[in-house]
């Protein structure tokens, strides 16, 4: 019988690589000003997001390679959705530098340290991420579409939170595990000497 791990070419591994090749594409939009498709290949993008992680529950195909581009294709498709923001948008990048220095710390911190710790990208998959990412992803569009700010503000408290358990979560795991949850289940794993 062939383990999940064993399959790495799969349908939700497919589309985490999609996201994770939409970064450039987002980037050139950027470049040739098109802020209209900018935000169209956001919205896609973060739909990929989505159907990723549930395909891979559905089609019990849950591997670490998708998890490991799922967070791959998180981080560069948000660090391509902040250079396209100050390339399409300065003046409210600028407005908003507070929000957005938090936020980018908050997604880069946790990550060099994960990479300093364990020499790769973690791939925690905490529920406060998940919150996190969705709450910055729906504050970023309705920032940029000129509906509202107050939800921008709301996603980098919710980050800083986040990037602050996923740090305690490296600083207490001995190896890099892959789907920790939580600091709980961090904590379980710290108990165990794992």
């Amino acid at each position: 019988m062939q383990r999940p791990d064993d399959n790495i070419v799969n349908l939700p591994n497919a589309v985490s690589l999609l996201r994770l090749l939409l970064a450039p594409v987002l980037i050139v939009l950027a470049i040739n000003q098109q802020p209209i498709w900018f935000i169209a290949t956001v919205l896609f993008s973060g739909f990929t997001d989505v159907l990723d992680g549930f395909l891979a529950r559905i089609l019990n195909q849950i591997t670490k390679l998708g998890s490991h581009l799922d967070s791959w294709g998180d981080f560069a498709m948000y660090t391509s959705m902040a250079i396209g923001a100050w390339l399409l948008w300065p003046d409210i990048v600028i407005r908003e530098q507070l929000s957005f220095g938090l936020i980018i710390v908050s997604f880069t911190l946790p990550v060099l340290l994960g990479l300093i710790k364990f020499h790769r990208l973690t791939s925690y998959h905490t529920w406060s991420v998940k919150l996190a990412v969705l709450c910055t992803f729906f504050g970023y569009v309705l920032l940029f579409s000129g509906i509202a700010d107050w939800p921008f503000h709301l996603a980098t408290a919710i980050c800083i939170y986040a990037s602050i358990e996923e740090i305690v979560i490296t600083l207490l795991m001995k190896h890099e595990h892959v789907d920790v949850r939580s600091i709980w289940k961090a904590l379980k794993y710290h108990r165990a000497g794992r």
